[in-house]
C-alpha cells in the first residue's frame, strides 16, 4: 500500500512523510475516524515508507523486497493485533490469513464486513488479554532488519479491560525503535491513559472532489451520479461504494424517505405500519442505504436550519421537501433521530426483525417530529 493508493487524506499524507524525513516519528500513533475515510489504508502507506529500502520524495518505492513483502502483508518486522471470535481463534495470529485475503481484496472495510469474513455465525469479535501476551511477546524480539519494528492495531477500541491495561503498560515503556498504529473508528472508546500517550491524528472525510474523480474513474459513471453519491456519502468511501452498487435510485430513496416522515407527521399508525411491511420486503442492502440515506437527510436539514441553504447539498427535488420538513428538524430531536437510525442500521447489520425494526422507527420518528 502506497500513500497514492489512500483515497484523500492528503494533509496527514503530508505529516507523516514530514515525521520521517525530520526523522521525529512519535512511537505510538491513533488514526481516529470512521473506517470509509481510510485510516487503515494510510497507516499500511505509513508503515510501507518506514520500512522501504529505496524511500521517494514522497512516498515509498514500492519495488524494493520489504515494499514487497509488506504490500503481501509477511513483513517479519510488520505485525498485525484485530479483533477476534474468541471460540475460533483467541489471538490475531490465527486469522492472518482472513485478515490477509481482506486487506488485499479491499484496505476499506469496516467491522462488520470483518464479522462476515471470519464467522458465518456473526458473533462479537474483541481483543483479549491473550492478544496482549502475543503482542509482548512479539515487540520484545529484536528487530529482523535492524529498523523499525511496527505493529498496527486495528480497532483498538474492542479491547477488553484487562488487555487494554496490559497495553497500556507496554504503550509507556515501549521497546526501541517500536511503533504503535492503532487505528481507531471510535477512539473515545479507548481508556483515557491509551490515548493521552498517541499522537492522535483526525482523519477528515474525503474530499468532495477526489470522492467524484476516484467514483468517475471506479464505476464508470457520469458526473451527475458522482455528484449525488458524493453529496449523499458526505466523505465516506465505504458508504459511496455502497450507495453505487446499489439498485436504488434516488428518486425511490426520496419517496421512501418522504412517506415515512408524513405517515409519521400525521400518526396515521395504518400508513405507518403499511410503510414499515413495503420496506421489511426490501433486500438488506436496500434497506441499509434507506437508513444511511435518511441521516444525510437529516444532517441536511440541520444545516439548512443552522447554517443556510447554500451549504445544502442535495437534488433539487429534495430541496423543494427540506425546505417544508427542516421546520420541525431542531437541536431538541435531531440527537434522538440520529442515535435511533444509527442504532437501527446497527441493529440491521445484526439480522434483527426488519419489521419489527422498521416499525419502532416509524413511531420513534413520530414521537420526534411533535417533540
Amino acid at each position: 500500500m502506497r500513500f497514492e493508493d489512500v483515497i484523500g487524506q492528503s494533509d496527514l499524507k503530508k505529516k507523516l512523510l514530514k515525521e520521517v524525513k525530520n526523522q521525529k516519528i512519535s512511537h505510538a500513533q491513533m488514526f481516529h475516524g470512521d473506517p470509509g475515510f481510510g485510516g487503515l489504508p494510510l497507516a499500511l502507506a505509513f508503515a510501507q515508507y518506514i520500512l522501504c529500502e529505496d524511500k521517494q520524495e514522497n512516498d515509498s518505492c514500492s519495488k524494493c523486497p520489504t515494499c514487497r513483502q509488506v504490500q503481501e502483508l509477511q513483513h517479519p518486522d510488520l505485525h498485525f493485533s484485530f479483533p477476534t471470535i474468541q471460540s475460533i481463534s483467541k489471538i490475531s495470529n490465527g486469522l492472518l490469513s482472513d485478515w490477509r485475503s481482506q486487506i488485499q481484496a479491499s484496505a476499506y472495510f469496516s467491522y462488520f464486513d470483518w464479522i462476515k469474513k471470519i464467522d458465518p455465525k456473526e458473533g462479537k469479535p474483541i481483543i483479549s488479554v491473550h492478544e496482549s501476551e502475543e503482542i509482548h511477546k512479539k515487540l520484545r524480539l529484536k528487530s529482523y532488519q535492524g529498523g523499525y519494528k511496527i505493529l498496527i492495531m486495528w480497532l483498538p477500541e474492542t479491547m477488553n479491560m484487562e488487555c487494554a491495561n496490559k497495553i497500556l503498560k507496554i504503550l509507556e515503556e515501549p521497546p526501541k525503535k517500536t511503533l504503535f498504529l492503532l487505528v481507531a473508528a471510535n477512539g473515545d472508546a479507548l481508556l483515557d491513559t491509551i490515548r493521552s500517550r498517541c499522537q492522535l491524528l483526525q482523519l477528515q472525510r474525503i474530499e468532495k472532489q477526489v470522492m467524484e474523480d476516484h467514483l468517475k474513474k471506479a464505476f464508470n459513471i457520469d458526473q451527475e451520479t458522482c455528484q449525488s453519491i458524493t453529496s449523499f456519502s458526505e466523505g465516506n468511501l465505504l458508504r459511496a461504494y455502497e450507495i453505487a452498487q446499489s439498485s436504488d435510485d434516488d428518486e425511490e430513496l426520496k419517496d421512501a424517505f418522504i412517506d415515512m416522515m408524513r405517515s409519521s407527521y400525521k400518526k396515521n399508525v395504518i400508513e405507518m405500519m403499511n410503510w414499515s411491511d413495503s420496506m421489511a420486503k426490501r433486500g438488506k442492502a436496500r434497506q441499509k442505504i434507506f437508513l444511511t440515506y435518511t441521516l444525510h437527510m437529516l444532517r441536511q436539514c440541520i444545516v439548512k436550519n443552522y447554517m443556510g441553504e447554500r451549504l445544502v447539498h442535495v437534488s433539487k427535488e429534495e430541496a423543494a421537501f427540506i425546505d417544508r420538513f427542516a421546520p420541525f428538524i431542531s437541536g431538541t430531536n435531531i440527537r434522538e433521530f440520529m442515535s435511533a437510525f444509527d442504532e437501527a442500521y446497527y441493529q440491521l447489520e445484526r439480522n434483527a426483525n426488519s419489521k419489527i425494526l422498521f416499525t419502532l422507527l416509524c413511531f420513534q420518528s413520530m414521537r420526534f417530529l411533535h417533540k
